[in-house]
């Protein structure tokens, strides 16, 4: 598939999308290949990717603490709930960590929404 078609079908700015996928790229999540018939393929088989995987790969992660992790939240030292926000960074991780690419687009509410967008693409060709 190529970036202009998934930023088309799904209204991501096509600048953006060379920097996500760039990123993507260099984590081995994604191969591209050039010419006819080109586009992105997927690194590694669907049910090897971790969401966490993919969201750590384009520096998107997002971290509940203040420090970001640093522990220098209050005046250099740790504040009193960093280790409350620290968990709960650490439970969203494995969370996502446990979820594959492969799971997620397996998932009914995903394929639903995808059939929406597909029927709604096709509705907008035909009025055109």
């Amino acid at each position: 598939m190529t970036l202009a078609d998934i930023s088309e079908n799904q209204g991501i700015s096509l600048s953006y999308l060379e920097q996500l996928f760039a990123s993507l790229r260099s984590k081995g999540l994604v191969r591209g290949v050039r010419g006819p018939g080109g586009g992105y393929f997927l690194g590694r088989s669907a049910d090897e990717i971790s969401i966490a995987n993919i969201i750590c790969a384009v520096d998107e992660w997002v971290e509940f603490t203040r420090c970001r992790g640093q522990e220098n939240c209050s005046g250099g030292h740790r504040c009193l709930t960093h280790s409350l926000w620290n968990s709960l960074s650490k439970q969203i991780y494995e969370f996502l960590e446990g979820i594959t690419l492969e799971e997620l687009i397996q998932n009914a509410d995903v394929l639903d929404i995808d059939g929406q967008q597909k029927r709604e693409k096709e509705e907008l060709k035909l009025a055109s």
